[in-house]
């Protein structure tokens, strides 16, 4: 019978709710559905066993309190009204605690006056853009930044002559580097280019669904800037003309930032994302907004699925799902993408691409929706590793907007003696990738081969790291708190366990006191890492490893995600190189090494051959 009268007082629930958002101010009818909720459970709780009477009953008396008495109540006065004791019980069992019935009394009085706080921080508007003053800092503890050391910059590579191809649709897959040098020479124009990847971008989005927004009329004036600079001597460097496209995660002035989420379809931010705003400074041309999941989620937005071009039954991964789909499928030269945990590495290996994700602090995120503070991290995804190099010495630059970036050295490619790197590799790891376990075994023999002696190690084990996760669940359930508490949230396309909808509620729950130890876990796990690169240079994993994923995401450490083959014959599978904090330049170079030894970076998908 109880069940029966739940599911009744659920059906009154609903009803309240609609009244009460009909006829009162935001601030009033919180406090009047709540009194009528609370008469309807004190009824719900009797032994009635009409339930049809109790039904009618207890809804017209939670209208009649909705309607004479919620109104009038100040949020002050409401607190007074209500008496959480009953419920304590039940909610110390959510956080896995037990207070004795003796401090039940102040417990309750004291949770009022929180509830009071809670009403009134939900007064004031809080944008997406304004982060906590509370900073994350990868370095562990009694570890100066001075103590990291930055190798200089080695000789440049020398460029062999590039020449344009009979058949200009080759282009699609050239690499960055090499559109660079064509146009560097003056062997095609950059509004030529330009015109090429928006034509290749329009011609087979409809299969692939990777734009969401055309930047065209931008990015033909940009091309046509580019080309007078160059002609009259003004040659910018490498990106110089060199078309793109970014995660609609990074704000363009004048036109929508999406974040791929059906609430935000038509928002307009005033400002442009420092990490364009560095591209463009460096001569780069922004074709295209490019598909995300939504809120930083998968590969499904409000405009459908991005496929995967090496096989269009199957989604694309994501979140940085455009950005993937679109290098892969050689509709850009480069994109940019982000990374919180897996949104860089996932999409970048079911699309057979490069990316690349950068210590953390490295790019500026203004300008970038943030979903975790002390995790979100902006990076390139390439065709190989040389052109990610190229891009992040773009976007590595200083910028007193993000509190969180370091201004450091960014020397590519390095004077290292690469041979001389110790190398470990995640060797349980391996074994249990199953998937791409060939591939992977290749992979490791390619690298003996290269002369390096693989170093088996492991992740820290006596920490509590999957339960880490609870900080990146917190921090995205606040930063998109409004939209939850407006109900905006429903408009979200997937609903069910394990999506934002449901993450962002439950994170709810989380206490702030489990954030913070949660965190206080996290600098031990800083500590660790730091100590397993005392053994090592540059760590080996599968690239699809959780564990791996969560806990070098929350450490900071950069990751290049490289190609190593066709699983099955047709899919992609992929490698992960990690390296240590803020080395990014050894990191990629390490990268560049393995990829001049194999071919896997110049497989394109025969769906969208050049030809």
């Amino acid at each position: 019978m109880r069940i029966n009268l739940i599911l009744i007082s659920n059906t009154c629930n609903q009803d309240i709710w609609f009244l009460c958002k009909q006829l009162f101010t935001a601030d009033e009818y919180f406090f009047s559905y709540v009194c009528g909720r609370l008469v309807l459970n004190r009824f719900i709780n009797t032994n009635s066993s009409d339930m049809k009477t109790q039904s009618r009953f207890s809804l017209v008396l939670s209208i009649f309190m909705v309607f004479s008495i919620a109104p009038f109540l100040s949020p002050e006065a409401f607190a007074q009204s209500i008496k959480p004791t009953d419920s304590l019980a039940g909610a110390e069992k959510l956080i896995a605690l037990d207070f004795s019935a003796a401090n039940q009394q102040y417990l309750s009085e004291g949770l009022i006056d929180y509830l009071a706080f809670y009403q009134e921080l939900r007064k004031y508007p809080l944008p997406n853009q304004v982060p906590p003053a509370v900073w994350f800092n990868p370095i562990p503890p009694g570890k100066a930044l001075s103590s990291y050391s930055f190798a200089p910059k080695g000789n440049p590579v020398k460029k062999n002559e590039i020449k344009l191809p009979a058949d200009l649709n080759a282009l699609a897959f050239y690499p960055l580097g090499d559109l660079a040098e064509l146009l560097r020479t003056r062997k095609i124009t950059s509004l030529e280019l330009t015109r090429f990847f928006i034509e290749r971008l329009k011609k087979y989005n409809a299969q692939i669904n990777c734009v969401v927004t055309f930047t065209e009329d931008l990015a033909i004036s940009q091309a046509r800037q580019a080309d007078a600079e160059i002609a009259a001597g003004k040659y910018l460097g490498p990106l110089h003309g060199i078309p793109f496209g970014v995660k609609d995660l990074l704000s363009v002035k004048g036109y929508p930032t999406t974040w791929g989420a059906a609430p935000y379809m038509d928002q307009l931010l005033e400002e442009t994302a420092t990490v364009v705003e560095q591209l463009e400074k460096a001569g780069a041309v922004l074709v295209a907004k490019l598909s995300m999941g939504e809120l930083a989620i998968d590969d499904i937005w409000f405009g459908g699925t991005t496929h995967n071009p090496w096989d269009l039954e199957q989604g694309s991964s994501g979140s940085s799902a455009g950005s993937s789909a679109a290098v892969s499928a050689g509709l850009l030269p480069f994109a940019i993408g982000s990374e919180t945990w897996g949104s860089i590495v996932s999409p970048a290996t079911r699309c057979g691409v490069t990316g690349f994700r950068p210590s953390y602090g490295r790019v500026s995120r203004f300008g970038a929706m943030a979903l975790s503070w002390t995790m979100d991290k902006l990076g390139p995804i390439c065709r190989n590793a040389s052109d990610c190099a190229l891009v992040f010495e773009a976007i590595a630059i200083k910028d007193s907007r993000d509190p969180a970036q370091f201004d450091l050295p960014f020397n590519f490619p390095p004077a290292t003696d690469m041979k001389k790197l110790r190398v470990g590799y995640l060797q349980k790891a391996f074994e249990h990738d199953s998937i791409n376990r060939k591939n992977c075994e290749a992979s490791l023999e390619t690298l003996k081969k290269m002369g390096y002696e693989l170093i088996p190690i492991e992740m820290p084990k006596d920490l509590p790291v999957h339960a880490l996760s609870i900080i990146l669940e917190a921090e995205a359930a606040a930063a998109f708190d409004e939209l939850t508490r407006s109900g905006k949230v429903d408009m979200l396309a997937r609903k069910e366990k394990g999506y934002w909808p449901d993450i962002f509620r439950r994170a709810r729950f989380i206490p702030a006191v489990e954030y913070l130890q949660a965190n206080r876990f996290r600098t031990r796990l800083v500590t660790e890492i730091d100590k397993l690169f005392d053994k090592v240079d540059m760590i080996v994993s599968p690239s699809m490893d959780d564990a791996q994923s969560l806990i070098t995401n929350l450490t900071g450490n950069p990751c290049v995600v490289v190609p190593n083959g066709l699983y099955d014959g047709k899919h992609p599978g992929s490698i992960s190189f990690i390296g240590q904090l803020f080395d990014d330049t050894t990191l990629l170079a390490f990268a560049k090494a393995f990829q001049d030894t194999t071919p896997f970076d110049e497989m394109y998908p025969p769906l969208f051959s050049a030809k």
